[in-house]
Parts: structure tokens; sequence; C-alpha cells
């Protein structure tokens, strides 16, 4: 089995198109790699309405903030280099491995914001990923050989 993961921000989207996308990419496992998953501005994004709501349409969600969140305070890029980290990426390719998962967080694009950092490790070990933009556009960086 060819190992891909996919990732996605929710950005300012409603929840029901946030589900669509999922679905339509077939996702059966969201990722929250956000380290404060909450808003003020969104509630339907906090941690537990989006747990309840994903799972009521047959997505699981598990949450991995603590080990794969941003923010830090020394740079993301250094934490890469972390115990913490390193856990995180072993959680998400144990979950990744059997399920069609995307790990998200609040930024609509990949390239501004943690989520590249993770892909980029994601992608040095053997994982194709592709980048969820919008419901029909998905982006995908490819490594030079």
């Amino acid at each position: 089995m060819e190992k891909e993961i996919y990732t996605i921000g929710t950005s300012t989207r409603s929840l029901k198109d946030f589900i669509k996308i999922l679905l339509s990419h077939g996702i059966n496992v969201a990722v929250d790699v956000r380290r404060f998953p909450f808003s003020k501005r969104f509630p339907h994004f906090c941690k537990d309405t989006l747990a309840l709501a994903l799972k009521e349409n047959g997505v699981a969600y598990f949450y991995l903030g603590n080990e794969l969140g941003g923010l830090r305070k020394s740079g993301y890029e250094r934490y890469t280099n972390s115990k913490e980290f390193r856990e995180g990426i072993e959680r998400l390719e144990s979950i990744a491995s059997t399920s069609k998962v995307t790990f998200f967080c609040c930024e609509r694009l990949f390239f501004r914001c943690h989520r590249r950092f993770i892909a980029k490790i994601l992608e040095k070990k053997g994982w194709k990923v592709y980048h969820i933009v919008d419901l029909n556009v998905i982006y995908r960086e490819r490594e030079e050989d």
C-alpha cells in the first residue's frame, strides 16, 4: 500500500463545507495539529464541537496538537528536532498507516504554517503528501531528486 496523507486548513469555512471537502476526498480520519484547538470567531472548529460533528459524519478525530502544534518559543523548525515532535510524527504515521488521514490546522495554505514542516518530514520518510486547498483543488509539492 502506498503511503499517502493529506493536509487541510479549516480557514474561514463553514463546518458543513469543511466536512464536505473531507468526505469528497474519502478522508476517514482527521488529525488536529493546532496547538490551541479553540476559536471564538469560528466556534464550530473548537475541539469538542468539531470532534463530535466529524464523528457524526463518519470521520474519526485525533488531537496531536501537544506534539505537533505550532507556535513554539524557539521556532517550529527547531522544535522539529525534539523528542515530542518525533513521537507525534510516529503517532501520525501509525494512524495514517491504516486510514485515509488528513492533518489540519487553521491556516488555509500549508506553506504559510507549520504543516509545511510536518509534510517535509513525512515526505522524507516516504509519504506522498497532498495539500487540500479547496473542494477540487489539491497541491502536491515534490522534492527534487
